[in-house]
């Protein structure tokens, strides 16, 4: 953390979370770092206060239904305000100065059609003008309006017709818009009344509290750790790019719920045009084996609609005919099937199985200018599942194509793909704005590092299709593989599972369902279900040498890695392409995740 004598450092230099380098634009104005952020978000949260909260619409909630605008008129941290509001959702700024001129407020309203919840930052001066009073009043009838003012209390006289709910902030400060964008989204709570009257609609004893639901993005102090003990995680990500083994990486740490350091590193090739931002969304390789598969699996067992005793017989007809009939879900989660790791893959292509254009007859798109020809899934791929040989059940052997009977088996019961499935009832209710299968259907290449440059199969450059070469022709969804997403997202999902199933204000599955599948459960490898695990054979440091005997999480192939450690209340994500521009083994050779995993333990430990 860098900082000057009085405590305090240009925003745009600081370390942690929320101002980095990959961070949109922000004002290069001062804020204070380490305690004395954590000091003044203090004064900040004794000195808000939620108004007009009956209907409960703060915290935001069922954010898949909303269509979210930010407004905003002088505020001086409108674009910090708009940085915070868009890690949990979607948010699309406007700036009210644009309508003072041929524009007025009435052009704002028309052009906030589509967004069904506004969010206006107001300040003492945009309440002096009449048309910001009008526009909330006419919107407050149409849409879920929310006002975070910020000044001394005379702010409030100003709002006394307003219904909606108002966020009130005494200070304004850059961590009080910090501060209130996060608690809008359950980030923060809301723990104040007001001590004294300004009007009958704002008196003594009134105020609305509310619970924190979701990350809060912070930096170190707050949880209890310096800032300087973190600074090894950026020697190590430096050796990582210099020494070749990835030509970058996004590290992400988040401790008792908050999310204390969050940085990018390197560029997405060695090339050095585009650089790694933390908003960067990578291909997570195996981790999708836990973060779609897994976890669908697990809210299928919630419900009972899924039975770990049940076989694959049970769920997949065809495979009643074949060797997997008796196979028990438990075991293929548990990689102890006897299934061989993979089926073959583009070596068994033929000439007539792909096109370099697309049709009728070749749909599956695998990479540019490669498609495979209708079915062949159906007809080559799942068959060759069916028939391999069990050489080794009983018997831990990792294997992709358990999860791949795992996604027919998720797919058999909810007659719905398994990308959509996950999209629906896990990425978009939680907010996980990039997470999802085939990506490039929804961003662009330049936010998405590119894996490897494959020059014997695809010819092709894979940026934003899937390395994973089984997933690759499958079309991009895969049980073992395909899914993408940044950092962000994928600290999201692992907080719901370390608040055993709860985030947002909601219960994915039970607490009972996390505790089985996250737990050991295997008698001859330290696996759980689905879920890799501590590794109890001490000179391994699997996955780092301080993790404790709790923790789970997986790995990736293309350099990715989460893991989650409910004794430290402790989430690490770090996502990489290291296998750009071809596979190497030197950031498992280096040992750069559990190093970097190492320094956050100790940091931890020394604490303040």
């Amino acid at each position: 953390m860098i900082k000057n004598k009085w405590g305090y450092a240009p925003l745009v230099l600081l370390g942690f979370t929320l101002f980095n380098t990959a961070c949109a634009q922000i004002p290069p104005v001062n804020i204070p770092t380490g305690q004395a952020y954590v000091n003044e978000e203090r004064l900040v949260e004794r000195s808000t206060i939620l108004f007009n909260n009956s209907k409960y619409l703060i915290p935001l909630q069922d954010l898949d239904q909303l269509k979210i605008a930010s407004v905003h008129f002088s505020s001086p941290y409108a674009m910090a305000f708009d940085s915070l509001l868009n890690k949990y959702s979607k948010v699309q700024a406007f700036d009210g100065n644009a309508y003072s001129g041929p524009k007025t407020l009435i052009d704002l309203s028309s052009d906030l059609k589509w967004y069904n919840t506004i969010i206006l930052q107001l300040t003492n001066a945009d309440l002096n003008n009449p048309q910001v009073i009008d526009f909330i009043s006419s919107n407050q009838r149409l849409k879920n309006v929310i006002v975070a003012v910020f000044g001394g209390g005379e702010v409030l006289s100003k709002l006394s017709n307003i219904t909606a709910p108002i966020l009130w902030s005494e200070r304004l400060t850059p961590v009080s818009a910090f501060y209130s964008a996060q608690a809008i989204f359950g980030g923060l709570p809301v723990t104040q009344k007001l001590t004294r009257t300004y009007s009958p609609q704002f008196a003594t004893g009134m105020g609305f509290i509310t619970n924190k639901i979701r990350l809060q993005y912070t930096v170190p102090e707050d949880a209890g750790i310096n800032s300087n003990n973190l600074t090894g995680i950026d020697d190590i990500a430096r050796e990582a790019i210099t020494q070749h083994a990835t030509p970058g990486c996004v590290v992400l740490v988040a401790k008792d719920g908050k999310v204390i350091f969050n940085k990018a590193y390197g560029y997405h090739t060695y090339e050095n045009t585009i650089p790694d931002r933390i908003t960067d969304i990578f291909d997570l390789a195996s981790m999708t084996k836990i973060t779609a598969t897994t976890v669908e699996a697990m809210k299928l067992t919630d419900e009972g609609k899924l039975s770990l005793e049940a076989t694959v017989g049970d769920y997949i007809p065809l495979a009643r005919k074949s060797n997997k009939n008796g196979l028990q879900i438990r075991e293929l989660l548990m990689h102890q099937a006897g299934l061989i790791p993979d089926i073959k893959t583009f070596e068994k292509i033929k000439p007539s199985d792909y096109s370099t254009d697309s049709s009728a007859a070749y749909p599956t798109h695998v990479s540019d200018h490669y498609f495979v020809r209708k079915d062949y899934y159906k007809d080559v791929m799942f068959p060759d599942m069916l028939n391999s040989p069990l050489p080794t059940r009983g018997q831990y052997v990792y294997s992709d194509v358990g999860l791949l009977f795992m996604k027919e088996v998720v797919e058999s019961i909810t007659s719905i793909p398994e990308n959509v499935y996950v999209q629906q009832q896990f990425y978009a209710p939680l907010g996980m704005q990039t997470a999802g299968f085939l990506p490039l259907y929804r961003f662009s290449q330049d936010r998405i590092p590119p894996t490897e440059n494959d020059q014997e199969y695809r010819h092709s450059l894979l940026d934003g299709y899937v390395h994973d070469p089984t997933a690759a022709l499958m079309g991009g969804v895969a049980g073992h593989a395909g899914l993408f997403a940044s950092a962000n997202d994928v600290a999201i999902m692992y907080q719901m599972l370390l608040n055993r199933g709860n985030y947002g204000g909601v219960q994915y599955f039970k607490p009972e369902v996390v505790d089985l599948f996250t737990s050991k459960q295997s008698a001859v490898s330290r696996r759980g279900l689905g879920f890799d695990r501590w590794d109890p054979i001490a000179d391994r440091h699997y996955p780092s040498k301080l993790a404790s005997p709790q923790t789970y999480g997986h790995t990736g192939f293309t350099g990715t890695c989460i893991w989650v450690d409910p004794k430290y209340n402790l989430v690490y994500v770090f996502l990489s392409n290291r296998v750009h521009p071809n596979a190497s083994n030197k950031l498992g050779s280096l040992n750069i995740r559990p190093r970097i995993q190492d320094v956050v333990y100790e940091a931890i430990n020394k604490g303040m």
